[in-house]
């Protein structure tokens, strides 16, 4: 993957984590910052391996994921832009707790973990961001939690079918049209379950008339029975 050099100082700068920072600051952190290049599908790190260092993403995705002993997978997050990937072992000095991957052709700002521990010793207000940061996914991985255990597949397809449409959907004689941005199967990775039973309750609402599924392109036929149906469940 050949691309041009990128400014490391302005990679830092638009991560939330050091946004507070001056110039001279920045410049400082880059110095002890190299760059890392990712095709889509490489594996930045395994979940159990040593943890190295701070990623930040200045361009392209990073999915974050758990994986069973049967091989299926937990997708957690996932990242873009600005995003820090891996801040909680940075600190505690354990290995990560879980996979990440690139989903397209992903570059990365890489601060080791020695030197970023140097760094915030001499900017404390870094180290209390990374704490906002942890608590902010740690409340995320929570609303997870509750998601696989108290609702049903169904549910949490018909919650990610109702933001799409109204995030990305485009209005049109027939419906809200509109992509799903992944796979049957990724899809399957992030509602916690099998690709067998996207396709199966996506076969289900379509036969009740709700929507129409063309592999990924989706149109909901009937936004409010949609909406109606989650209501109807909680």
């Amino acid at each position: 993957m050949s691309t041009p050099r990128i400014d490391l100082a302005q990679v830092l700068a638009k991560a939330p984590l050091l946004a507070d920072l001056s110039p001279a600051e920045l410049q400082q952190l880059a110095a002890r910052t190299v760059r890392k290049l990712f095709v889509s599908g490489e594996l930045l790190f395994s979940e159990g391996e040593p943890c190295n260092g701070l990623h930040i993403i200045a361009r392209g995705k990073v999915r974050i994921f758990k994986t069973s002993v049967n091989g299926r997978e937990q997708v957690l997050a996932l990242n873009g832009p600005g995003d820090t990937v891996a801040e909680l072992p940075v600190f505690d000095g354990g290995p990560y707790p879980a996979s990440a991957s690139a989903t397209e052709d992903t570059e990365i700002a890489f601060v080791s973990r020695r030197d970023f521990h140097a760094y915030c010793l001499e900017h404390p207000e870094v180290a209390l961001k990374v704490l906002a940061q942890v608590g902010a996914r740690l409340r995320r991985l929570v609303g997870i939690i509750e998601e696989l255990s108290f609702t049903t597949i169904r549910q949490r397809l018909i919650a990610t079918l109702l933001k799409l449409a109204q995030s990305e959907g485009r209005k049109t004689d027939q419906g809200i049209e509109f992509q799903l941005p992944s796979t049957h199967q990724e899809l399957a990775s992030q509602l916690g379950t099998v690709r067998e039973l996207i396709s199966r309750n996506l076969m289900r609402l379509q036969a009740e008339g709700l929507l129409d599924v063309d592999a990924r392109h989706i149109v909901v036929r009937d936004i409010k029975g949609l909406s109606a149906q989650l209501e109807s469940a909680s």
